[in-house]
Formats: C-alpha cells, structure tokens, sequence
C-alpha cells in the first residue's frame, strides 16, 4: 500500500487544467449566452457554419443556451476560440471565452 501512494504523488493528474510537465496551454471554453434577439434557426445555422457542428449538436448548445443562459459550444486553444468568437460575435451573438 506504501509503494502505491508514493507512485501516485508522481504521476500527473489527469484532470489537472494545466500540464506544467510538457507545457501543453491549458484549454478553454467557448461560451454562448443567450439573448431575446437571435432565432433559434439563426444561432443553430451560426454553430454549423463557424464551430463546425453537425445540426444535432448546434440544436442541443442553443436549447441548452435559451434554458440554462449559458453553454460551452467549443473546447480547445485561445486561439482557434478567439477567432470563432469573434466570428460569432460579427453575427451578433453574445461570447465569451472562459
């Protein structure tokens, strides 16, 4: 049981938002807020176009969007978010990322 714990204190954990080992960045989200302005057709056509959802999954973030207020539409690099959101936000949808 001894060796076990010492192996464990070596080992990176998984679930860590940061990897200082290898220096990999850490991944964020890209968040839809939802408003009273955009179509549900509109948003669902946007998430198809710039995030590259298939229609199932745009349906699902912009049901999630208008109930809870909020969903993470994207997972990845500052990057590639960065520029989707301000795609999305040239469409007049409301972004951030987190």
């Amino acid at each position: 049981m001894t060796n076990c714990r010492k192996m464990n204190k070596n080992l990176i954990n998984p679930l860590s938002s940061e990897n200082t080992s290898t220096g990999e960045e850490k991944h964020r989200y890209l968040i839809l807020h939802n408003d009273d302005v955009n179509t549900f057709d509109f948003v669902i056509n946007c998430l198809i176009e710039i995030c590259d959802h298939d229609f199932v999954q745009a349906e699902q973030c912009a049901m999630i969007t208008h109930y809870k207020g909020k969903c993470d539409i994207k997972k990845g690099e500052m990057k590639s978010l960065k520029e989707m959101k301000s795609s999305l936000a040239k469409k007049g949808l409301i972004v951030s990322v987190e």
